[in-house]
């Protein structure tokens, strides 16, 4: 999720074409709902039994303990806990801090799940909220986590939509509430995103007036690319991401807040 969060964080940039104020300075807010195909997004799949959790390429026993992984910027030991027959929670740490706490809770139909994840890599704890729909069944004798669900609906704290930016012709900043921002040149370079735990570095190439190219990498390697386009009248951005990891591909919209 966290890389969810830097991902918001660079839609809202776009270069002015002139020495004129920008149409996108200002305040912003996350619409992440608004233009965003659910259904074209990849399903995740789970797997507990045995006292195993198998979750993308993760294999861990569901003891309740720190485990350690490989480590990103983000987290090096992750534990599984079996909270109840419905309901699993999974905690990611690094150095020893709570970074990320996911709770995965099925319905008692089995036919839905919600995933709450508590982001606390912020100056203020973020929340994230995700209702996915099974399009796979457990097999028998695994917790019912286990299968695929297809995500329809999200949202996110009130403390996490908010974002401010300035465009001028030599380059853009980028600031939210939370303490992330950065300011760059429009170079191609790599410039640091502050306050990412993961050190993600952002290059920005300008498409048209009204499209801008995102390109993320940590660690020297590309981990997405972002496009955004703002509509004609200045109201609304429209944005996309595509994970160079998995290859998956996520829309979602803006709207600029009035003054």
């Amino acid at each position: 999720m966290k890389a969810a969060s830097v991902v918001l964080l660079l839609a809202v940039l776009f270069p002015s074409a002139s020495r004129s104020q920008s149409p996108f300075d200002g305040t912003w807010v996350i619409d992440i709902d608004k233009n965003r195909n659910f259904a074209a997004e990849k399903p995740i799949a789970f797997s507990l039994a045995d006292g195993m959790f198998r979750g993308g390429d993760r294999v861990l026993k569901a003891d309740g303990e720190d485990q350690k992984v490989p480590a990103t910027g983000y987290w090096d030991t992750v534990s599984v806990r079996i909270v109840d027959d419905h309901t699993v929670e999974v905690t990611s740490k690094k150095a020893g801090k709570p970074m990320f706490t996911e709770t995965d809770t099925v319905s008692p139909d089995g036919d839905t799940l919600t995933q709450v994840v508590k982001d606390t890599t912020e100056a203020e704890a973020v929340a994230f909220e995700s209702e996915f729909r099974r399009i796979a069944p457990a097999t028998p004798g695994a917790h019912v986590l286990s299968g695929s669900w297809q995500i329809f609906k999200q949202s996110r704290s009130a403390n996490s939509t908010i974002i401010s930016y300035k465009c001028t012709s030599q380059g853009f900043s980028a600031e939210t509430p939370l303490g992330e921002k950065f300011d760059a040149k429009f170079d191609g370079k790599f410039y640091l995103i502050e306050d990412d735990p993961a050190h993600t570095m952002v290059a920005v190439k300008r498409i048209n007036a009204n499209t801008v190219e995102m390109t993320n990498q940590r660690d020297g390697k590309i981990v997405f690319v972002v496009h955004l386009e703002v509509t004609p009248d200045g109201k609304a951005i429209h944005a996309s991401s595509e994970s160079k990891e998995d290859g998956s591909v996520k829309t979602w919209g803006l709207h600029k807040k009035p003054e």
